[in-house]
């Protein structure tokens, strides 16, 4: 999945009916056609060719199963804010080339304040996490600080776009 920027804005409007078909995949990407149709108030076909064009054009970019990372074995969730020692174009893009290289880096932003970089690791224990510390994320190009910190208690974890009418 590619990162969104404001280049990757809607290149056309979406009416109410197209808002209603992304909610409803939202929530249910394995809802058959038929019944997606029926949600929305359309027939099979002309739903079809919509789910298909918001494809094409970008709007839903897949489809995957949310997975339940304790039953997994990776349960430690962290966040990490990373401090490059400067911010240079050649440095940006060897840390971002370096992070994509990362497995245990579910997501990585570039922020304005106070850092850099944050990034969503998913671990199975502290012992993984010091060694991707030390091994990976502590010789990523022009790195000066890290800071981390250890997730307790998932409270909420919605990865939907809120949708307007």
């Amino acid at each position: 999945m590619t990162s969104s920027t404001a280049s990757s804005a809607p290149r056309r409007a979406l009416d109410r009916v197209d808002r209603r078909i992304l909610r409803t995949l939202q929530e249910n990407g394995r809802i058959s056609n038929v019944e997606l149709a029926r949600k929305v108030g359309l027939s099979p076909t002309p739903c079809l060719e919509r789910v298909r064009r918001l494809e094409s054009d970008g709007f839903i970019r897949g489809y995957a199963a949310r997975l339940d990372a304790g039953r997994l074995g990776m349960g430690m969730l962290v966040y990490v804010q990373v401090t490059l020692d400067r911010t240079t174009t050649t440095i940006f893009d060897r840390f971002r080339q370096a992070v994509l290289g990362i497995p245990e880096v579910l997501e990585c932003h570039m922020v304005a304040g106070g850092f850099d970089y944050l990034l969503k690791l998913r671990v199975p224990d502290m012992a993984t996490y010091r060694a991707v510390l030390g091994d990976r994320l502590g010789k990523l190009p022009g790195l000066l600080q890290t800071h981390s910190y250890f997730v307790m208690e998932e409270i909420k974890d919605n990865p939907a776009i809120p949708i307007p009418e």
